[in-house]
């Protein structure tokens, strides 16, 4: 989890230059001035934020010992500790390199001043990263995935992400009518769904040129069926079907012009590796961590793959009309909150605001299923009759964090909403 082991190519900040070149109207240095006000400047720590730097802070101190992850002490706990809420961070050096990044349109950061103290961090402590895999690194633009949710194209990134797993999920459970929210058997099928959904994605999903399964095959109506007939009555321990061939932060914006954009960015687990880049403030993230090492498995490490990847932007349209962007952060929690989100705003018609802040459930493994403290006592009971093993966890975090922009197209209203489990917020201006 920790170390050179895991840290991939960082992509974020080429991301960052190819769509201001392609989309924005300003500058990247203009784009990123903000950001570097924030980093030399400082801002005060909000609640949520808060509490989980400190608990990964006392993780660190316990784990990470060794000299390698140094900076990241020296970066994020500058005084001996993490900073406290309300208090006022800085970090200079973050704002050294996102001024680099701005100035150069990134390029810096993979064949500059940046990429060569990135490259000798790694050969100092033995990581496999090099100058010349960060010269060689592309971002790619890609053509989106969808399936028909009743009437609404919704549409995720494809592999190496794991929106097929939401797509998979929803082309499953299209099939059954749900006359109201708060029963055992939506849950149950909800539940059942995903299942069968992510144990696929754990099978097929990988760097797309590396995948045996094609996504057209799993996303097929036939495929669907197929799957969807294994859902009974009672909970399931989930298999993989022979399908026909053929740390994160997410933002959502949408202007009067009626661009949208749903966007996100992570560093995987924790603060990622571990490792920050001395003098840069950078903290890679640990992303490799999610190869198999089953040579035999789809997504098997090999130099130059990209592995399974969870973060994953989410967008509804409707007669190839923009309805709006959504995501929910959270690792494998991710296409679970797609669409238990989804479904709430289109099957049972609620409004954004109260489609994430309705009770989420995360399934783990087999059978056992995880759900937030507000989750009505009388429908837990039932899915424990039928076969789940239902856990009422505490710390809210295990559920994700999302984020909502819904257009009314008759009227050209835009609703948003936001995450009540952390520091979300809606502006407008």
């Amino acid at each position: 989890m920790h170390g050179w082991i895991p840290v991939t190519v960082p992509g974020a900040p080429s991301a960052w230059a190819e769509l201001s070149e392609r989309f924005g109207k300003l500058t990247l240095e203009e784009v990123l001035e903000p950001a570097i006000k924030y980093a030399e400047q400082g801002y005060p720590i909000s609640p949520t934020l808060g509490y989980y730097w400190d608990k990964l802070f006392h993780k660190y101190k316990e784990k990470l010992t060794s000299e390698e992850f140094n900076n990241w002490f020296k970066t994020f706990a500058p005084n001996g500790r993490s900073p406290k809420i309300g208090e006022v961070w800085k970090s200079p050096d973050h704002a050294k390199t996102l001024k680099s990044i701005a100035q150069t349109n990134a390029k810096s950061f993979y064949q500059g001043e940046i990429a060569d103290k990135i490259a000798a961090f790694s050969q100092e402590y033995d990581g496999f990263l090099t100058k010349e895999d960060l010269a060689a690194f592309k971002p790619e633009w890609v053509d989106p995935i969808s399936v028909n949710y009743r009437g609404y194209d919704v549409w995720e990134i494809p592999p190496n992400g794991q929106g097929l797993i939401a797509l998979l999920a929803l082309n499953t459970i299209k099939g059954f009518e749900f006359p109201e929210k708060e029963s055992v058997d939506t849950y149950h099928k909800q539940i059942e769904a995903m299942k069968l959904a992510f144990i696929d994605g754990k099978k097929y999903i990988t760097d797309s040129k590396y995948m045996s399964e094609r996504i057209e095959g799993l996303l097929s109506e036939s495929y669907a069926k197929q799957r969807r007939a294994l859902i009974g009555e009672e909970a399931l321990t989930p298999e993989p079907g022979t399908p026909p061939q053929g740390g994160t932060v997410y933002l959502a914006t949408a202007d009067q012009e009626g661009n949208m954009v749903s966007f996100i960015q992570s560093n995987y687990h924790d603060f990622g590796s571990g490792l920050v880049v001395p003098g840069t403030g950078i903290a890679l993230q640990n992303r490799g961590k999610n190869f198999s090492m089953n040579p035999n498995h789809d997504n098997a490490l090999k130099g130059g793959k990209r592995t399974y990847h969870t973060i994953i932007p989410g967008f509804i349209t409707k007669d190839n009309q923009a309805i709006g962007p959504f995501g929910v952060m959270g690792g494998f929690m991710q296409p679970q909150g797609h669409m238990q989100v989804v479904m709430n705003m289109i099957d049972f018609k609620l409004n954004p605001q109260t489609a994430l802040d309705a009770p989420r459930w995360q399934w783990i493994e087999d059978k056992r299923v995880l759900v937030e403290p507000h989750f009505p006592v009388h429908l837990l009971r039932g899915l424990e009759r039928i076969g789940h093993n239902v856990e009422v966890i505490l710390d809210k975090y295990t559920f994700g964090r999302g984020q909502i922009i819904w257009k009314d197209n008759d009227t050209g209203t835009l609703y948003g909403g936001t995450e009540s489990r952390t520091d979300g917020t809606i502006a407008s201006y």
